[in-house]
């Protein structure tokens, strides 16, 4: 009987580990409760109308399908017997492994106040996208027919909750389509008024970069018309608004960007995690007390070099190579490539049009050729010649015509009005 290995999770990590395991005589089953791989770094260019879906995600069977090694299967899982070695799905079916890997990923985080989720959605899944791209669309909408100013400006005041590199892209975005794309579409309404906000509890934006790249992208956030507010946490959120502080400001749209934690997959191992719910493993990304069992990407919580390996694409996919190598010395009686060392890749945002921070170690680059750069490193590890082109092509009809060009409201709208 060939070597079971299951895989949970196509993320970057659960995806990679397979793509690498080619060629192996092995048999595989990859479980994950969407059927698509998607590349969550442009996940905010779909909320904000940049992308369409179909251009940052693709269907895993399709990635998958000269593998004839790998079975598919879209399905959620609800826990893991470890002792009879089995992989509990919803509805009951089980699937048995010789090797497990955890690469569930991560979810939003509101710090004990979950009840705010309605009113400020996170962005991880191509669901929340379209959730923000259809709320950020329907507040123009909404001002466009408000009776009075007060619900006019209510509607036209956005606010981004927090401000490492995802808060700092959508109002970046957010803030060209009210100023620059917008104007001349609306009769009633002049949409440069809307109120743009990026709100962090911290003492400073980018707190993953130097203070001088946090510095400049905060400058160049206000010149786009950005409010940006540091060093004060929002206190509430609801239908109506936000409260920063004691401050109450009537907002319509939020967005979440303040915090993620990981999976469920502690509570099926019953194993030690950190306090955002990671899974304590050792040096070769496995559980401290059961070798066979893989745990990957934002589910787990590992340090190289003394530092925790921060829950970044370029880290997941690292670990999802590094596991791959480690079960393909093991079936094929070789030594084992030792301990995971993560390679920093550097940090990148974009602060919008023509401006980008980037940094790796002592080198430091920013504005324009950094804008650049940011969007060639994205283009190149995105899967496929096809998504390659179609997003070079969308990010070129947009620098020339100055139109983004996904700008539709589609399916329900969850809002509370207020």
């Amino acid at each position: 009987m060939k070597h079971r290995i299951v895989v949970v999770g196509a993320g970057f990590a659960g995806l990679q580990l397979v793509q690498d395991l080619r060629g192996l005589d092995c048999q595989i089953t990859l479980i994950d409760q969407r059927n698509h791989h998607l590349f969550q770094p442009l996940l905010y260019q779909v909320a904000t109308t940049l992308l369409s879906t179909s251009e940052i995600a693709w269907p895993i069977r399709r990635v998958l399908r000269e593998r004839k090694e790998v079975t598919t299967l879209l399905s959620t899982v609800e826990g893991v017997d470890r002792p009879a070695r089995e992989v509990v799905l919803r509805g009951g079916q089980r699937i048995g492994y010789d090797t497990l890997v955890l690469a569930t990923g991560a979810r939003h985080a509101y710090f004990g106040k979950d009840q705010w989720e309605a009113d400020a959605p996170g962005l991880k899944t191509l669901e929340d996208a379209t959730t923000i791209r259809r709320r950020l669309l329907l507040a123009f909408e909404r001002a466009e027919l408000a009776a009075d100013e007060t619900g006019r400006q209510a509607h036209l005041t956005f606010a981004v909750i927090g401000a490492g590199p995802t808060g700092v892209e959508l109002v970046g975005i957010i803030a060209e389509l009210a100023h620059r794309i917008l104007p001349q579409e609306f009769r009633h309404i002049d949409t440069r008024k809307a109120r743009v906000m990026l709100i962090e509890a911290g003492p400073r934006i980018l707190p993953a970069f130097s203070e001088t790249q946090s510095d400049y992208a905060k400058s160049a956030l206000e010149g786009r018309g950005v409010e940006v507010h540091t060093g004060t946490p929002v206190t509430d959120v609801s239908a109506k608004g936000i409260v920063l502080g004691d401050q109450p400001i009537a907002a319509r749209t939020v967005i979440w960007a303040a915090g993620v934690q990981a999976s469920r997959a502690k509570d099926w191992l019953g194993a030690e995690a950190d306090r955002a719910g990671r899974v304590m493993v050792t040096p070769t990304l496995t559980l401290p007390d059961d070798p066979q069992i893989f745990v990957l990407g934002d589910t787990a919580h590992v340090e190289s070099d003394g530092k925790p390996v921060p829950g970044v694409a370029p880290a997941a996919k690292q670990q999802g190579s590094h596991a791959a190598r480690t079960i393909r010395a093991r079936l094929l009686d070789r030594p084992e490539p030792g301990p995971f060392r993560y390679r920093h890749m550097g940090n990148l945002a974009t602060i919008g049009r023509n401006a980008a921070v980037i940094e790796y170690g002592s080198f430091k680059l920013r504005g324009w050729l950094a804008w650049w750069v940011w969007g060639i490193a994205h283009i190149y590890f995105l899967i496929g010649a096809r998504s390659r082109l179609m997003v070079a092509l969308s990010w070129l009809w947009i620098f020339l015509s100055g139109q983004n060009s996904a700008r539709l409201i589609t399916q329900k709208e969850t809002l509370k009005d207020g």
